[in-house]
């Protein structure tokens, strides 16, 4: 897909964030094999938000006056940043996938849920 000319089916953090807490899986995907410099590991992750039927949603940055109201895939360099990331939304743990074309979903236990772990 050319994100220049297509207009995707994307979301901000706040309506990803709603849409997980509603239900919908969190994929990562892996853009970039991660490799390590000093303590972290880089690379480039995306996410999307994808709901049982297969409906997907691109995180995207929020639009601001200095980009134009351009829309921008987010992109994740870090693996502390997807963690961090992830722990913001609600999760208890992240799987991060660390090679190029790979990837993870996660999913919210439901909060009617008790945890049987």
């Amino acid at each position: 897909m050319n994100w220049e000319v297509e207009a995707p089916n994307v979301v901000t953090e706040a309506r990803f964030r709603e849409l997980v807490e509603s239900g919908y899986s969190a994929e990562i995907l892996c853009q970039e094999t991660a490799h390590k410099k000093g303590p972290s590991y880089y690379g480039v992750w995306i996410m999307r938000a994808v709901s049982g039927d297969g409906v997907e949603k691109l995180l995207v940055t929020a639009r601001t006056r200095t980009t134009h109201n351009d829309i921008k895939i987010r992109e994740f360099k870090t693996i502390t940043g997807v963690v961090s990331f992830l722990v913001g939304i609600g999760f208890s743990h992240a799987d991060v996938p660390l090679e190029e074309g790979q990837r993870t979903t996660h999913k919210l236990a439901s909060r009617n849920e008790g945890s049987s772990d």
